[in-house]
């Protein structure tokens, strides 16, 4: 078997490394879900707090959304926190 030096070159070109993401594959839909949620959290608080500084939305549902948003963030900064300490414990495994 004769392997050329520009058909290994070609073929180490188009294999994909292990480590990067499949790209046709996309996100998991739980987690492409969950970024849209986070999303529209977000923006409903904008919203709501831009009403309420026009004078055409209740406190109530200000401080309501509000504090929807910032439960949102806290546990998107927690879910943060622990992919990062997961990662930081992968890299601390002895190969």
């Amino acid at each position: 078997m004769d392997i050329s030096a520009a058909f290994a070159a070609r073929s180490y070109g188009a294999a994909r490394p292990a480590t990067r993401p499949d790209e046709a594959a996309g996100p998991s839909a739980s987690a492409q879900r969950a970024a849209e949620d986070f999303s529209q959290v977000l923006q409903r608080a904008e919203t709501t707090a831009q009403q309420a500084m026009t004078g055409d939305a209740d406190p109530h549902a200000l401080v309501s959304a509000l504090s929807e948003a910032q439960l949102a963030v806290e546990t998107a900064v927690a879910v943060r926190d622990k992919v990062v300490e997961a990662y930081l414990e992968i890299l601390r495994m002895p190969v």
